[in-house]
């Protein structure tokens, strides 16, 4: 059985303070190198414009690209160095949509069919990554669907800066998925809509993380304590994987997000994805 990561792989310019990184990245990214450390079986299925790219995941055997024109580029800013909940994004907003037809060419090519599949992780970098076709098309696969819901709502604003802001393929993305992940900033663009039907997890940084279940109550998790902070960039995708690693394997909510919450104060501790301490 298997676990299939869709989203884009992308060219990352970190910047902490006066200092500049420039390195792989991308939910899928990030989320490979927990299930990886934990020998979960799983498929990243990415986009991007060089296979270059994908030479940095921990198993280029466990990748499969869809070439694309255009890459992913993002700016993680983080301007004070001593308080990384603090961050200034933007994007080239790359328009590389992927397409049904690409995933069931590369599924056919793996030889997957429904009964080989234990789940999606859909992480979408902008509001093109994931047509509604393609999101119904997921859906008729009848497993859980685990979605980041960053991408969805970020868009070009008229000066060509990110905004986030409500999208039309919001009822989809509440329709297909089982959990959706977010942050406070997220939530706040979206907590008027109706998601009656999915979990919501939500973090918040050094202030740790919530769970909105369905039907409405309300879990509080407590970050980790982290003495030593290194690069918040891809934490909260190392806890989106950490946190479906664990329900996978059968723990309740609250013990899956403690265990997420511990994943990601160790990558904080690391530049670049998670490692194993």
């Amino acid at each position: 059985m298997t676990l299939v990561l869709i989203g884009p792989a992308c060219e990352d310019l970190i910047i902490i303070g006066d200092k500049e990184n420039s390195k792989v990245g991308g939910a899928s990214y990030f989320q490979s190198f927990v299930y990886e450390e934990f020998n979960e079986d799983y498929l990243a299925i990415v986009n991007a414009s060089s296979e270059d790219l994908i030479n940095s995941f921990p198993d280029k055997s466990k990748v499969k690209l869809i070439l694309k024109d255009e890459t992913h580029h993002f700016i993680n800013e983080y301007p004070d160095k001593d308080n990384l909940d603090i961050r200034r994004q933007s994007t080239n907003f790359a328009n590389v949509p992927i397409l049904s037809d690409e995933l069931k060419n590369i599924f056919e090519e793996c030889e997957i069919d429904n009964d080989d599949i234990d789940a999606f992780v859909l992480t979408p970098l902008n509001s093109n990554d994931f047509p509604i076709e393609t999101l119904e098309f997921l859906k008729t696969f009848e497993v859980p669907i685990y979605v980041s819901l960053q991408g969805f709502l970020r868009f070009m604003d008229e000066d060509n800066s990110m905004i986030l802001k409500l999208s039309d393929n919001l009822d989809h993305v509440f329709d297909i998925s089982d959990t959706i992940f977010m942050d406070e900033s997220e939530f706040d663009i979206i907590k008027s809509e109706k998601f009656a039907d999915s979990n919501l997890v939500i973090t918040n940084g050094s202030k740790g993380s919530r769970i909105i279940e369905v039907g409405g109550t309300t879990i509080k998790i407590n970050a980790v304590k982290c003495d030593n902070i290194v690069d918040a960039t891809g934490c909260g995708d190392t806890y989106m994987a950490a946190y479906i690693l664990a329900i996978l394997n059968n723990k309740t909510l609250i013990e899956s997000a403690d265990f997420a919450s511990r994943i990601a104060s160790k990558k904080l501790e690391n530049y670049g994805p998670y490692k194993k301490s």
